[in-house]
């Protein structure tokens, strides 16, 4: 920092997918004139948004079973805009792969859905195809090999699937810096520890001095929320953090292979990836273990995570709802059963078999350290999960968002809605041709 106070139009607490990808609109598409964005680690998108810690999937919503068609067009709309801000800017094309893709059904009920849902996603999504044995045979035969069961797929065999999420919110960042009317201050290996509304604006206190702010925005994962409490804001949520580990399997696999989710289970089905990171494996999982961090690997955060789960009447109903449902118990105890060395790699081994029959014990390694923590928000009002993402915005010039999957596909989404909400409240003009033209208009 230059000065003891430095001043900002708006300050981006969290340096991951979502606040580059805000930093890049508002640099671009406004007239703003100084931006910050702190991040405490040393590197950019370093924790949930690194691809070790998760998927690497551009969700389209056209192989989640667990979206309506409603969502899955949003989904789709969102993820056109990531696929537009490659064509425009990314020279290296190293941000997104194509790699064939498919949601599996197994046995006579899953594959009577997914010949329904064929019928109904397919006029909005072009390369969908309805994949029988036999293709599925030519294009991904380690899925047929031993199979006895029924199956089906829908596909889209030539098209984006993967993203390097990591180099996304660097390259997001790397734009910023060449917007000349736009003044850029990136603090990595900075700590917030305070937010004080000083009047219009904020004072935001960090380990490497202070700063004032006309507006800021939190994008801190499930540390978000811990803000907005000691701010006052979002006593009505508590956070359940969702833990997700993966295996290697060899590249058995050509492209994403997902499984039908079960309606009962508010967390991820088990699908195989190609690794952007690993070469020469193939992940499979996730699996869903809620652990008492904010952070995996990260001891540290114990004493946040109790501050943000707040255990009281609104948990309570809401956990004993979930563990009502034996699907939800039973998968719960799995998970638990999955993270334990000894036992971990045979139990999951059944589950693999759903998409690869013939997959070995020996072919299936842990993946350690790899896998990070979804923020699942509960709504303790409603007594209920509230899945995918959560935002407060106590409508004074601050905002906090919780953004669990699908929050890295649609980051420029949800960029564009928090950058309208700050030109609402600072009065900056926005760039709406710019955007059309660069982000929202197919090709």
């Amino acid at each position: 920092m230059t000065t003891s106070n430095p001043s900002f139009d708006v300050t981006i607490i969290g340096g991951g997918i979502s606040g580059s990808a805000l930093l890049f609109m508002l640099s671009r598409y406004t007239d703003l004139k100084r931006i910050a964005l702190i991040e405490k680690l040393p590197h950019i998108a370093a924790l949930n948004s690194h691809g070790r810690n998760n998927s690497q999937t551009l969700h389209c919503g056209d192989i989640e079973t667990n979206y309506t068609l409603e969502k899955a067009l949003q989904v789709q709309g969102s993820a056109q805009m990531l696929v537009n801000y490659a064509a425009h800017f990314d020279r290296s094309n190293e941000l997104l792969h194509k790699y064939p893709k498919m949601v599996l059904g197994v046995g006579p009920q899953e594959c009577a859905a997914l010949r329904e849902r064929f019928k109904i996603f397919s006029p909005h999504y072009n390369g969908m195809q309805l994949l029988e044995a036999a293709d599925l045979e030519r294009e991904e035969p380690a899925l047929m090999r031993g199979r006895q069961e029924e199956v089906v797929a829908l596909g889209v065999l030539n098209d984006y699937s993967a993203v390097n999420f990591q180099k996304v919110a660097e390259s997001f960042v790397s734009q910023a810096r060449t917007q000349h009317a736009c003044e850029t201050e990136i603090m990595l290996g900075t700590s917030v520890s305070r937010i004080e509304q000083r009047g219009d604006g904020f004072r935001v206190n960090t380990d490497k001095g202070v700063l004032n702010s006309r507006f800021v925005v939190v994008s801190a994962g499930a540390h978000s929320l811990l803000f907005a409490q000691k701010m006052g804001y979002g006593h009505e949520y508590a956070c359940l953090p969702v833990a997700g580990s993966f295996y290697y399997i060899p590249n058995l696999l050509r492209g994403k292979v997902y499984t039908v989710q079960n309606d009962k289970l508010p967390f991820a089905a088990i699908h195989g990836d190609p690794d952007l990171l690993v070469p020469d494996k193939t992940r499979l999982g996730p699996t869903a273990l809620v652990l008492p961090m904010l952070e995996r690997y990260q001891p540290s955060t114990i004493p946040d995570f109790f501050k943000v789960f707040s255990f009281d009447k609104g948990v309570l109903k809401t956990m004993g709802g979930l563990l009502k449902v034996s699907d939800v118990r039973n998968y719960m105890l799995k998970n638990i059963l999955f993270e334990i060395p000894v036992i971990r790699r045979r139990l999951f081994l059944k589950d693999a078999r759903k998409i690869i029959p013939e997959l070995q014990l020996d072919q299936l390694e842990f993946a350690k350290r790899v896998g990070g923590i979804r923020p699942v928000m509960i709504d303790k009002a409603n007594a209920k999960l509230h899945l995918g993402e959560a935002k407060i915005n106590p409508g004074n010039g601050i905002i906090f968002n919780m953004t669990p999957s699908p929050g890295a596909t649609s980051c420029l989404f949800n960029a564009d809605k928090d950058m309208r909400i700050v030109a609402e409240r600072l009065g900056c003009q926005i760039d709406e041709a710019r955007i059309n033209e660069e982000l929202k208009t197919a090709g």
